[in-house]
């Protein structure tokens, strides 16, 4: 299998969190400069700025997601202003509450279109992202999605004529189903249960799962749903170890993940929890609390980067925030390298057309050294998928902490 978006060569030309020109790293000063400039909301704007839209959760149950990844949205827009923009002009952030509401996906897209942006970084739920898709394909809007995982997402308008202006810097479901199951398997579990939400993101989970366990002759052992909202696991969780499992595979948002961990203790049970990459939420952990010991996930970033852009990015997000760990760290890290990216292919293209800066994705010239990857041509015209094996790691909970997770 090729392997995109993490590469080992030096970056070509554009280089976040360092000066232009020398390419040397980039000076406490600097990053403190950039972190001024982040309350985006009360600043004052250029009329010429150019804008990208951010619709995203930022209440209701999905809002530490959609906080987390304006975190990184803010950081990564406040460097490349504090750098000189891009084209002579400053980025703004167009920044729009989606409230995980799919019936509001359609008006907020057109609140988006009429404030004038460009292109979006835009998606957290999965149900959100379908339904304001074509809207968005209509107008030619290109997207980098930074956290959504819905398989489908990449692939509505692959045949589109006018070509598929959705791209995206997360895990896909498919992508994280083989992570999962390949962990269990590699560990020695032979039962299986599965778990799963009943929205197009947990049911789209579940199909890959299956997918995946069949490439390994295995079936579950057994398999559950639940609802958004719901708290008490206890009947799926009664059936799973009924069946015998040694291992839950979970496919579903943080808060749910939680009430799942937090209810198999109260049964007693020592069921290791291999959990999508909402596991490694705060809401997860807000709920587990000391139950989400142990509880693994794929993720796209955890903290401890070995690139040097990563530690950078860790540097800056800490100076900015004060808290003594990354929140939601894939959410961030989303977000913060889909502002790059588009970044990249606007000063590529030289324009704020559409269908310029999607062409100029799918053929990006430079390198460009994000918090998850140094992404070298991470998208094709066929491929709009950024992440990779290569630019993912299996990570666990451990002492409060998401840390790399072992072998």
């Amino acid at each position: 299998m090729m392997l995109r978006g993490r590469i080992r060569s030096p970056p070509q030309q554009f280089a976040p969190y360092r000066t232009e020109g020398k390419g040397s790293r980039m000076k406490l000063s600097h990053i403190g400069f950039a972190a001024a400039t982040l309350c985006l909301a009360s600043a004052t704007f250029a009329a010429d700025t150019i804008k990208i839209g951010a619709l995203l959760p930022l209440t209701g149950g999905s809002a530490p997601l959609g906080l987390a990844v304006r975190d990184g949205q803010r950081l990564a827009v406040a460097n490349i202003n504090a750098r000189g923009g891009v084209m002579g002009r400053n980025l703004e952030l167009v920044e729009l509450n989606d409230e995980s509401k799919p019936e509001l996906a359609e008006k907020n897209m057109q609140s988006l279109l009429a404030k004038g942006v460009v292109a979006c970084s835009c998606g957290v739920n999965t149900g959100v992202v379908l339904a304001y898709q074509p809207a968005m394909q209509k107008a030619k809007l290109p997207n980098i999605v930074p956290a959504s995982a819905g398989t489908k997402l990449t692939k509505a308008f692959q045949n589109a004529p006018e070509g598929n202006f959705t791209f995206r810097v997360q895990a896909s479901d498919t992508l994280q189903a083989q992570m999962m199951v390949d962990y269990a398997v590699k560990k020695g579990h032979k039962k299986i249960a599965l778990l799963h939400d009943t929205t197009p993101y947990g049911t789209g989970g579940h199909d890959d799962m299956v997918k995946q366990l069949l490439t390994h002759d295995v079936k579950a052992v057994s398999v559950g749903s639940f609802k958004i909202g719901d708290a008490d696991m206890s009947a799926q969780l009664a059936k799973a170890r009924e069946a015998g499992a040694t291992v839950l595979l979970v496919y579903g948002i943080g808060t749910e993940q939680g009430h799942i961990a937090a209810s198999g203790a109260k049964l007693g049970m020592q069921l290791p929890i291999i959990g999508s990459w909402a596991n490694a939420t705060d809401s997860f952990l807000n709920v587990a609390a000391a139950h989400a010991e142990g509880a693994i996930s794929p993720q796209t970033f955890v903290e401890g980067a070995t690139s040097t852009a990563g530690r950078e990015f860790e540097a800056a997000y800490r100076s900015q925030y004060k808290r003594a760990r990354m929140t939601n760290p894939t959410a961030v890290a989303g977000g913060h390298d889909s502002i790059l990216l588009l970044a990249a292919a606007i000063r590529q293209a030289n324009s704020t057309d559409g269908a310029k800066i999607k062409a100029a994705l799918e053929r990006l010239g430079t390198t460009v050294p994000g918090a998850i990857a140094t992404y070298n041509k991470p998208f094709s015209e066929d491929d709009h998928e950024g992440i990779n094996l290569s630019s993912a790691v299996m990570a666990i909970w451990k002492k409060g902490a998401i840390v790399r997770a072992p072998l």
